[in-house]
């Protein structure tokens, strides 16, 4: 729907270095709802880097999701882990896919009965 793409002065991803907390950002996902946000939540949560990560939703009308990240030390990023959560999630959902193609093809050749099942 035209909810989710974005208009041509709109950038996906924005980000907002945090003045008060250190080694902590928001990212702004234009045109995104819960299920990006919670994918991404709970990936960086695998990352011992990461010491925060949560997003909010600020309105069910405003398809903006704001994901805020702080790292537990200076040395690494909130970006940094960001980059490396869509990474991981990338390299999962290949491998998903790689593991369903391969148990469909294995289902075909143990259940192939010939032409029209006879």
């Amino acid at each position: 729907s035209a909810a989710f793409i974005l208009d041509d002065d709109e950038e996906k991803i924005e980000y907002f270095a945090d003045t008060k907390v250190s080694n902590a950002g928001t990212f702004t996902f234009n045109k995104e709802d819960h299920t990006v946000a919670n994918l991404l939540r709970m990936q960086l949560l695998r990352d011992p880097a990461v010491k925060f990560a949560g997003y909010m939703h600020p309105h069910p009308l405003i398809h903006k999701i704001n994901l805020k990240i702080q790292t537990s030390t200076s040395q690494v990023a909130p970006a940094e882990t960001l980059s490396a959560a869509i990474e991981d999630l990338s390299n999962e959902t290949d491998h998903l896919i790689t593991q369903v193609t391969d148990g469909i093809d294995k289902w075909k050749k143990e259940n192939d009965t010939g032409v029209m099942g006879m």
